[in-house]
């Protein structure tokens, strides 16, 4: 496979689920509102914060709002990290790669952009979690069509390690929202508002349902275990991480490298350390400190990817 091939449906898969994910973001945050009270810090500034682009919204929008937070993140098309722009890209990439996707797949995905792009347009549009949650459906959608026609070859195995990658990262961040998403004083931790925002955090990855089978109640160690370690849940970082680690042996094997890539052990090192790592760690450490961390990881990850199989011909 060239080389060209397999970083188009890399990024054509890891900007889907970005766009995914920022959605996750908006929807979470409409509904914090709705219910949270008034005297709470104001969840549009954390939502900023996360994106590690405070400086790019500050200069363009000043201070946040509903209105601003919900342009940069969805519509924004200067914002390279937009949903906007994400699909454009991504559609960008299906379209250098056809020969690897079904008509379904690629349709689907220049009917997502439409969709997203005249959203954009029409300002009359009512943007409430509604919206945001047909992209999410959209996106399931597009999964279920690739799924049920791409070839699970060296191509498909790209395309789950950009998922996989995209999602550990963002669902660190969404975790990370509750860290900046402060409470009026320590006398709220443990309250129905506490609560209620726990909740929200697992409506936003679609684990309430998962996690409410195997625990009665919301407690905040067990739900950052959730997050972080749950071998199981398709949305937690260990999940992900394991995904991306096998998908990226099929492609060494598949490529008949000799040992594994570097990108391939920086993966399994992680894994490593997630699957050796209590939930009590990460609280007396910080929960924040452990997502910065964990994100630099996965960035360190990505970049080495690109050195390991996007700036030379891959075989097979």
């Amino acid at each position: 496979m060239l080389s060209r091939v397999a970083e188009s449906v890399y990024w054509m898969s890891r900007q889907i689920e970005r766009a995914e994910n920022l959605a996750r973001f908006l929807e979470v945050t409409l509904h914090l509102i709705l219910d949270q009270p008034e005297n709470l810090v104001d969840p549009w500034e954390p939502l900023v914060r996360v994106t590690g682009d405070e400086e790019w919204f500050t200069e363009k929008y000043g201070a946040p709002n509903q209105e601003n937070v919900v342009n940069f993140l969805a519509f924004d098309e200067e914002y390279p990290n937009s949903m906007l722009t994400c699909l454009r890209a991504a559609r960008e990439n299906a379209r250098g790669v056809r020969e690897k996707l079904s008509s379904e797949a690629f349709e689907q995905i220049n009917e997502f952009y439409l969709f997203v792009h005249e959203a954009s347009r029409n300002e009359s549009l009512d943007r409430t979690s509604k919206f945001f949650d047909e992209i999410r459906q959209q996106t399931l959608l597009w999964s279920g069509v690739l799924e049920s026609t791409m070839a699970q070859d060296s191509a498909w195995h790209f395309a789950n390690v950009g998922r996989m990658l995209e999602r550990a990262d963002k669902t660190s961040r969404i975790l990370d929202v509750k860290y900046f998403n402060l409470l009026p004083s320590v006398e709220h931790v443990g309250t129905a508002i506490d609560d209620m925002q726990w909740s929200a955090l697992l409506l936003a990855i679609s684990g309430f349902e998962a996690y409410r089978r195997d625990y009665h109640e919301i407690d905040i160690p067990n739900v950052v275990g959730f997050f972080l370690f749950n071998r199981t849940f398709p949305r937690s970082v260990h999940r992900c991480v394991a995904s991306a680690g096998w998908s990226l042996g099929e492609i060494d094997q598949a490529s008949r490298n000799q040992s594994s890539s570097k990108s391939s052990e920086k993966v399994d090192a992680l894994k490593h350390r997630l699957a050796h790592t209590q939930v009590e760690e990460v609280l007396a450490g910080g929960m924040h400190e452990f997502v910065d961390l964990l994100q630099r990881e996965l960035n360190d990850i990505g970049n080495t990817l690109a050195e390991d199989y996007f700036q030379a011909p891959i075989s097979a």
